[in-house]
């Protein structure tokens, strides 16, 4: 996630609770896909972990786990901000799936300040996933060098991940996380390896270069994992799914169907984050969330998998009393409400049915168009959290629960 706003992170629930252990150990897939980030867990973003970055001075994990005491925070947080109780309250609400993001330093931190040891909790999350019927997707997050420059891949500033011998090795730490978790002992929980979250294809990387990597670390991965049914999954380096049509058909076969291929894109789809964006009423976005299915995702001819590793329910609109709304971030009427400034809270009913009205489309979207999705984050500040939404009423009580069903219809 490219974070750029300040938040808190919310509660998981107001009563966590435990659901009875499913302990399935089939290795098949569900029909879709449906789930969501644990962002902020084991790599740290200051817009969504304030409390841990409050007065260090540091902006990112580089500089965090530099200061004094960074050690035992990190223990503090790693055991705190998740746990199986939120795994067993996620199933409650239909969710299938976790997308779980870590750093390279898990593996390797020789020569930087990173502190090592978020490993022992992915493993606990596999183990309470695996109680709950969970599969888990473990999104290498950030990797050396700084694939993007973001904070959200350790080390903010400067990109060299296509410098010196960085692409090398991110695959060496990839061919160690594949060598544990693609195992047979995992194989019913693990279903996929992201090899690299957002990578951006402009400035210091080459979109070629990364496309040829992409292949590379594939390969990589296949043959350190035991587990032949474990997707590999490549982000798109935000440059559209259809961009990794030419990759797909040399790792998956041209002629493979999209059920078994094994090598699939990840592509991130947001409404808050372009100036375009925020020009746009709630019935514009919409429409926009629905054309996606032509826009950014790809048609079913396609043999190439597609997920959606990351969105959220966010869009900078107003809503007025009527259930109106406009653009932005001001009101223009008596009793309007806009979302980027009023605490979920206090939303009143126009305000929460615009944003369920969005969420429930995206999905609706996705599912007609894609293996499935993830929403960013379990935690995370109003519509950003998944448990903020179910709370205050932006989605329904379980995921696949429809308010306005059929808003896509007139698109597709």
């Amino acid at each position: 996630m490219t974070g750029m706003f300040l938040a808190t992170s919310a509660p998981a629930t107001d009563q966590p609770l435990r659901t009875p252990a499913l302990a399935s150990r089939s290795t098949a897939l569900p029909d879709k896909i449906r789930g969501v980030n644990i962002g902020g867990w084991l790599v740290l973003e200051s817009w969504m972990n304030p409390d841990v970055f409050d007065g260090t001075g540091a902006i990112d994990q580089w500089t965090l786990d530099s200061t004094p005491g960074a050690e035992a925070k990190l223990q503090a947080h790693w055991g705190s901000y998740f746990t199986e109780d939120d795994v067993a309250q996620i199933a409650s609400w239909g969710i299938n799936a976790l997308r779980i993001p870590i750093g390279y330093w898990a593996y390797n931190n020789t020569g930087t300040p990173y502190i090592s040891g978020a490993d022992a909790y992915l493993e606990k999350a596999i183990s309470w996933s695996r109680n709950h019927g969970l599969k888990v997707l473990i999104d290498c997050h950030g990797s050396p060098g700084s694939q993007n420059g973001f904070d959200n891949s350790g080390k903010s500033g400067n990109v060299a991940w296509q410098s010196g011998d960085n692409l090398g090795a991110s695959i060496t730490v990839l061919e160690t996380i594949a060598t544990k978790y693609g195992s047979t002992a995992y194989a019913d929980v693990v279903f996929a390896i992201e090899l690299v979250n957002e990578p951006i294809s402009w400035a210091q990387n080459n979109f070629d270069l990364t496309k040829q990597w992409a292949q590379d670390a594939y390969n990589a991965v296949r043959s350190a994992a035991a587990n032949k049914d474990l997707m590999i999954v490549m982000h798109d380096g935000f440059m559209g799914p259809n961009n990794w049509e030419d990759v797909g058909a040399k790792v998956n076969g041209g002629s493979t169907p999209m059920a078994d291929a094994r090598f699939a894109v990840d592509v991130h789809l947001y409404q808050n984050m372009m100036p375009d964006d925020n020009k746009l009423t709630q019935a514009e976005h919409i429409t926009k969330a629905c054309k996606w299915t032509s826009t950014s995702l790809l048609p079913p001819s396609s043999n190439l998998p597609v997920l959606i590793g990351e969105f959220s329910a966010v869009t900078n609109i107003c809503a007025r009393p009527d259930g109106s709304t406009v653009p932005g971030v001001t009101c223009d009427t008596d009793g309007c409400q806009c979302a980027s400034n009023v605490p979920t809270e206090q939303w009143n009913p126009p305000l929460v049915a615009a944003t369920r009205r969005f969420f429930e489309a995206q999905m609706d979207a996705f599912e007609h168009s894609s293996r499935g999705w993830f929403m960013w984050s379990y935690h995370g500040y109003g519509a950003w959290g998944l448990a903020t939404t179910v709370k205050y009423g932006l989605i329904g009580k379980t995921v696949t629960e429809r308010m306005y069903p059929g808003q896509c219809d007139g698109v597709w």
